[in-house]
């Protein structure tokens, strides 16, 4: 093959689809042919990305790869990297796959990728190259230093150079006659990075004017100045003070993920290496445990987080938090969070963040906004526990925010606060699922330890390493306990699940805690939830009864506020009687039905209004009372009729008043009529211009997606090759009207026939209004969009699906079938 584009374009459709999904950002979009793919596949991103994505041997073989002759072979490669002939051509294999290496015999780096790696296997530049800078006059008197005479017949640079390789092919000697000083900063940079900072890099230096060590170097050719403050070494020194290894030590197997040297009591968090305490592992590897017991353990905790994310925003649902004007949740807020939790402050900001990452909580407007609910969070509630966990593990498995960095310092020294934009961090979801695929290796029931499974990724992904990674591991072993995912350190089955993109719910359901429909209300005014109570029982409950304590079972307080309080969104003192008699496992006490009556009396005796404000009642009686009574002196009362007085407060702090004297007033219309002022109702959408969460692209792509890809670069190239009037393989739309069928019955067919790959006949109306046909094979319908290989276009198009006016079947002999029938 001559180019890396004919190479790519000789590979088979399956080799296409094995770049294409180690790869999936090169369809993104579609590239117009092979060429076009060619050439996005070495620009820097790309080979930077997939770089990434590669293991320390393939990396190594790489790196190898650059540093040995160009068109070296399998067997050249192998030796250099000191493996056998099997984990050798695995890795070209793998190369090849990615697309980095090309050529089936001799093999070559893609375009892009020397530029992506300047110091393969830590090595500088060899002498031909590092020296090119060189002026004539300064090669001649190097040339002349270290062969003792003035080179002669050399008039240009390049034979110049050809002749300093020569000479510092075999360094020994000149190493030794600069002497030991000189030796030890050689050993410095032999195994990388190959640069070093000296200051005024580029005097002018000889061998016998020389006098430091740096300057000894320097004049035999051992360093060389690249500009006034960084020296390189040559690459022929540094693999001749490595012995002629490329690498200290290149295995083609991961590190083993060993036991914990913890013992059985867990390490003081303080004491545990990391940059912050907070980082910290706070869990023992300890010992194996049964399947039985993780998954138990695991999932009381996944049934915990799902419930105290409900408590919370139940809560903020009521009394809100106000947004800081820089963004994000003020820290006596998430103090106040974590006391109602009954939490540490980093795990409360955990469940925030969860919250926030799933869509059940976003902030109320541009300006002096508020942290509430949104409407998802409704839809949540009505989901099964199994359910609601589902979407919480996957908004935080794939969320770029880190609730860890919750309380530390950015690079300015400013505190980061929950919610806020500082909390982002673009690695995490990637460092976050391959921390827990690694965990997942070991052993059903046997946890690893942070430190093995850090120096596994090392292993697995050494260009993603740093303090954050480390950070985010720590964080990730920590966060996925507190959610369930793990229990004693283990990973759970569910979670297995989660991970491989399968619904997580069916296999998590059967070991969470039934749902209760029966309470046990007690005569001292409390009531026993044994259990998780169903969630119209729990909302009703926690609306007219206040959760005293929480554990295997709950406990509830009936109080004249809490009856109120349900009486004030609407209920009747009936419906706490109906709801209480029906869920009780034994007849209701008659303090509780005392209460219930005695708070129903007096409840809207008193009604407020808008003047700013006013009270009325029937019984003008009452009036004379709150006038006499020094307590209403601030509500600045005065009377317009025997049963109305007015005020000049507002409505809310006319009520909140009165309720303090003992009163229960409710608010009323303008017509009289009662609001109704359920206040954990309040709820928020969030601004068009904001998104819920942030998610970083997928890492995998459809394989129905990339075959299309692929069918449409063979078209492109096709057409490339041809010319544009051969129609890139078009088909041709079919003559006639372009269908027409119901919307339901449109989308329906399209997912029929994404089912079983059939070739459908769409009509479509573009931007300005035109119909035109289209023979399409659709890949998926989701998002408002029909996604498919556009035959009639040769290429992979998006269509709004409220612009398909009709879809017809064509059957494999290209005759189209009836539309959708009305």
């Amino acid at each position: 093959m001559e180019t890396y584009a004919d190479w790519l374009r000789a590979r088979g459709d399956d080799d296409l689809r094995a770049l294409l999904s180690a790869r999936p950002e090169l369809i993104a979009p579609v590239p117009a042919d092979l060429a076009a793919l060619a050439a996005r596949a070495a620009t820097p991103a790309a080979i930077s990305r997939a770089l990434d994505r590669l293991d320390r041997f393939s990396l190594a073989a790489v790196e190898a790869l650059l540093v040995l002759p160009r068109g070296t072979t399998t067997r050249a490669l192998r030796t250099a990297l000191g493996a056998s002939a099997r984990d050798t051509e695995a890795a070209v294999e793998l190369l090849r796959r990615y697309g980095l290496v090309w050529g089936d015999g001799a093999l070559n780096t893609a375009p892009g990728v020397r530029q992506a790696l300047p110091h393969p296997a830590g090595l500088g530049p060899p002498v031909q190259e590092v020296f090119a800078s060189y002026s004539l006059d300064r090669l001649t008197a190097l040339v002349t230093d270290l062969q003792g005479e003035e080179p002669r017949g050399f008039a240009d640079s390049g034979r110049l150079l050809a002749r300093l390789a020569e000479l510092l092919a075999d360094p020994a000697p000149l190493i030794a006659d600069a002497g030991p000083e000189a030796r030890a900063a050689l050993e410095q940079l032999a195994w990388g990075p190959p640069v070093g900072r000296v200051e005024n890099a580029r005097r002018p230096v000889r061998t016998e004017t020389a006098s430091t060590p740096i300057e000894r170097l320097l004049a035999r050719g051992l360093l060389a100045a690249e500009d006034d403050r960084t020296v390189t070494l040559p690459r022929e020194v540094a693999l001749h003070l490595r012995g002629g290894h490329l690498f200290r030590d290149v295995t083609a197997e991961p590190p083993t993920l060993s036991g914990s040297s913890w013992g059985d009591d867990p390490p003081d968090p303080s004491a545990t290496a990391g940059p912050t305490p907070r980082a910290s592992l706070s869990m023992s590897a300890g010992t194996a445990r049964s399947e039985d017991m993780v998954v138990r353990a695991a999932a009381g905790e996944a049934f915990t987080a799902v419930r105290q994310i409900e408590e919370l925003l139940e809560r903020w649902g009521l009394e809100s938090p106000p947004v800081l004007r820089s963004g994000g949740l003020a820290v006596r807020d998430l103090r106040a969070a974590a006391a109602l939790l009954d939490v540490e402050e980093w795990r409360a900001a955990l469940l925030i963040e969860v919250a926030y990452a799933t869509g059940l909580l976003t902030r109320s407007g541009e300006l002096d906004g508020e942290w509430l609910p949104t409407p998802a969070y409704d839809l949540w509630l009505l989901r099964d526990t199994a359910g609601r966990w589902s979407e919480v593990a996957r908004g935080w498995l794939r969320s770029e925010r880190v609730a860890g960095l919750a309380g530390d310092r950015d690079d300015r020294d400013r505190l980061i606060n929950a919610l806020s934009e500082g909390m982002v961090r673009g690695s995490a979801p990637a460092t976050r699922r391959a921390t827990l695929e690694v965990l997942g290796e070991a052993k059903a029931g046997t946890p690893a330890d942070a430190d093995a499974i850090r120096a596994r990724l090392s292993w697995l992904r050494p260009r993603r390493t740093g303090r954050l990674r480390d950070q985010v591991v720590d964080w990730t072993l920590r966060e996925a306990a507190v959610l369930g995912l793990t229990g004693f350190g283990a990973l759970a089955p569910y979670a297995r699940e989660l991970l491989k993109g399968a619904d997580p719910g069916p296999a998590l359901e059967k070991h969470l805690p039934s749902p209760v429909e029966e309470i046990l209300i007690q005569a001292d005014l409390t009531a026993i939830a044994p259990g998780p109570l169903i969630t119209e029982l729990a909302r009703e409950l926690a609306l007219c009864a206040d959760v005293e304590s929480t554990g295997a079972a709950t406990v509830y307080r009936f109080t004249p506020e809490s009856i109120r309080r349900a009486l004030d969104a609407g209920r009747t003192a009936a419906d706490v009687t109906d709801l209480l008699t029906r869920h009780s496992a034994t007849p209701l006490p008659q303090p509780l039905t005392y209460l219930i009556d005695d708070v129903a009396r007096r409840h809207g005796h008193l009604r407020v209004g808008s003047l700013a404000s006013y009270v009325r009642t029937d019984n003008a009686a009452t009036l004379d009372e709150i006038l006499a009574d020094r307590r209403s002196a601030s509500l600045r009362l005065f009377r317009l009729a025997p049963t109305v007085l007015a005020s000049a407060l507002p409505r809310q702090e006319l009520l909140e008043t009165l309720r303090a004297m003992g009163l229960a007033p409710v608010a009323e219309t303008p017509g009289g009529g009662v609001i109704v002022t359920r206040p954990d109702a309040h709820r928020a959408d969030p601004p068009p211009s904001v998104e819920i969460v942030r998610l970083r692209p997928e890492e995998t792509a459809d394989d129905s997606m990339i075959a299309a890809a692929v069918r449409a670069l063979r078209a492109g190239d096709e057409a490339s090759r041809h010319g544009a009037e051969q129609a890139r393989l078009r088909a041709d739309a079919p003559a006639g009207d372009p269908p027409r069928s119901p919307a339901m019955a449109t989308i329906e067919q399209l997912r029929e026939a994404v089912d079983r790959g059939a070739r459908v006949w769409i009509g479509y109306l573009d931007q300005q209004g035109q119909a035109s046909s289209r023979i399409v094979e659709p890949v998926r319908v989701e998002g408002g969009f029909l996604t498919g290989f556009d035959a009639t276009r040769a290429a992979v198009q998006r269509f709004a699906l409220h612009r398909i006016t009709g879809v017809a079947e064509v059957d494999p002999s290209g005759e189209t079938g009836a539309a959708a029938s009305e």
